[in-house]
């Protein structure tokens, strides 16, 4: 299915955790997602830190059209349409930039911009977005920071991501707000390269098991 925006953030409050990826080779993506799903997971966050996203994103589209696609560490308008074209069902960025924001919109595809100050928060709002990505959030301030913009700002609906762990993902996600969090912890790249599908199954399990 193609989700809208309250679709989406209804899905990520079931989901909990998305696992944050970053690939080499495309062709993991096939194995990897069998692996997450098999072990509570449909949903994956490709990165654009790698060239591979883009047929990542697209092979994983045709092979399991089930599965929650986001794409990440976008950073262009580019990247923003070849993620679209590929088949993504929404758009999660670093920082805050208005182009992207207004492109998204336009495209009706869902985004969840990087945010982690009074500002940059004050410049999301005004363009109509109240669901956004706390990054990097343990260097950032973590929990505390997150109670703290909260005062202020009690519309905002959460993803931290960054210097999350199975030791303080509970800290998190007993936020309220917080819809989600980002992880890398159980998909670490070296686990993904040396195609340890058993690790990587293993800690899935151990991650969903902690939000159940």
């Amino acid at each position: 299915m193609r989700y809208n925006h309250v679709q989406l953030i209804e899905k990520l409050r079931q989901l909990r955790i998305i696992p944050v990826i970053a690939l080499e080779q495309a062709e993991d993506i096939i194995p990897l997602a069998e692996t997450l799903v098999n072990n509570g997971l449909p949903v994956v966050e490709i990165t654009f830190r790698s060239t591979a996203a883009v047929q990542a994103i697209q092979l994983l589209r045709e092979r399991k059209p089930d599965i929650l696609i986001a794409a990440g560490t976008v950073l262009t308008t580019e990247q923003v349409v070849q993620a679209k074209k590929a088949g993504v069902d929404c758009i999660v960025t670093p920082g805050f930039n208005p182009k992207i924001v207004q492109l998204c919109q336009n495209l009706d595809l869902p985004i969840i911009p990087g945010v982690n100050n009074p500002m940059a928060i004050e410049a999301v709002l005004a363009m109509g977005i109240d669901t956004v990505k706390f990054f990097p959030a343990q260097a950032s301030g973590g929990v505390g920071m997150i109670k703290a913009l909260l005062g202020p700002y009690s519309m905002l609906q959460i993803m931290p991501t960054g210097g999350i762990n199975l030791n303080n993902l509970q800290d998190y996600l007993s936020i309220p707000n917080v819809i989600a969090c980002g992880g890398s912890w159980f998909v670490e790249s070296t686990l993904i390269k040396a195609q340890n599908w058993n690790e990587i199954g293993r800690l899935t399990r151990e991650v969903v098991a902690s939000i159940r």
